[in-house]
C-alpha cells in the first residue's frame, strides 16, 4: 500500500536525523569520488551534505517519494541533482565510488537480499554506507502495532508498510560474505524534544515510523487512533527533569567493496 511523505513534517526535526548521517558518513573514507549516490534521499537537505563534502563529484539524490524528490529539487545545481526511483530496482550506467543510504533500508522487507546488488553496484575500492534505525522494540513502535493489531483498526491496515531491521552483526556478517572489509556499530541517541509541544513523540514518529498506519485509516478512525496513540505515548514518555527524552537507537554500517 503506498503512502505519501510530507517533508514538512520531516524537516521539523531535521538537526536530530541529521546526526546520525554526520556520524556515518565521518566513517567514509572516500578522498575524491566522481559519483556519489544517495538512495532514500528524502527533502534532500542531508543529500546536499555530500556535495559539500566533495564538491567536485556528480552528487544524485534517489527517492521513490514524488513530494520528497520535489522539496530536494529546490536543492539542485551543476554537481546535485534529485530523481524519482525505487532502490530496488534501481541500477546505475556505471558504477557509483560512494553508495549512501539513510534511514531508508529499513522500508523494504527483506533488505538483506538487497546488500549484494548494492554492493555490485560500487566500482571496486568504493564506498556502500547505511544507517537504519534499531528502535522498533521501544514503546513508540510497541504502542503503535499494538493498537493497529486492534478492532476497528486492524481491518484497515492490511499490508501496510511495517519497518524493521537488523543488529549490526548481522550487516557485518552478510557484507563480510561479500568480500567487503566491514565497519559496523549501534549508538542510542538521547532526543530531548520540544517542551511546548504537548505530544513531542507523536510529532516526531507521525512523520516517520507512523505515517503509513495513519494514511491508511479513514478519516474518522485517523482522528480516534490518534487520540488513543498520543495518550499511551505521553504515558510511556513521560516529562522529566530535561523534558521529553526519546531514546532512539540506529545501526551504523560502512562497507569498503574489494
Amino acid at each position: 500500500m503506498a503512502h505519501t511523505w510530507d517533508p514538512d513534517r520531516y524537516l521539523a526535526f531535521a538537526d536530530e536525523r541529521a546526526r546520525p548521517f554526520m556520524d556515518l558518513l565521518a566513517r567514509v573514507g572516500a578522498e575524491e569520488p566522481r559519483r556519489v549516490v544517495d538512495l532514500g534521499c528524502g527533502p534532500g537537505n542531508l543529500t546536499a551534505l555530500l556535495a559539500e563534502r566533495w564538491p567536485s563529484a556528480d552528487v544524485l539524490g534517489l527517492d521513490s517519494s514524488p513530494e520528497m524528490v520535489g522539496r530536494a529539487g529546490e536543492r539542485s545545481g551543476p554537481r546535485l541533482r534529485f530523481d524519482v526511483a525505487d532502490l530496488r530496482a534501481w541500477a546505475p550506467d556505471e558504477p557509483v565510488d560512494v553508495l549512501v543510504s539513510n534511514a531508508t533500508l529499513q522500508w523494504v522487507p527483506d533488505h538483506l537480499a538487497l546488500l549484494p546488488s548494492l554492493v555490485a553496484h560500487v566500482a571496486p575500492g568504493g564506498w556502500c554506507a547505511f544507517q537504519v534505525p534499531g528502535n522498533f522494540g521501544e514503546p513508540s513502535h510497541v504502542l503503535l502495532h499494538g493498537l493497529a493489531a486492534r478492532p476497528p483498526y486492524a481491518a484497515h491496515l492490511e499490508g501496510v508498510a511495517r519497518p524493521s531491521s537488523h543488529d549490526p552483526a548481522v550487516y557485518l556478517d552478510a557484507l563480510a560474505r561479500l568480500g567487503c572489509t566491514v565497519d559496523a556499530w549501534e549508538t542510542t541517541y538521547l532526543h530531548v524534544l520540544d517542551p511546548a509541544d504537548p505530544d513531542p513523540v507523536f510529532t516526531w514518529i507521525s512523520g516517520t515510523g507512523a505515517r503509513p498506519v495513519l494514511q491508511a485509516l479513514p478519516d474518522d478512525l485517523r482522528a480516534r487512533f490518534g487520540d488513543e496513540y498520543r495518550a499511551a505515548l505521553r504515558a510511556a514518555y513521560p516529562v522529566g527533569p530535561a523534558g521529553v527524552v526519546l531514546g532512539y537507537r540506529r545501526v551504523f554500517v560502512v562497507a569498503r567493496v574489494p
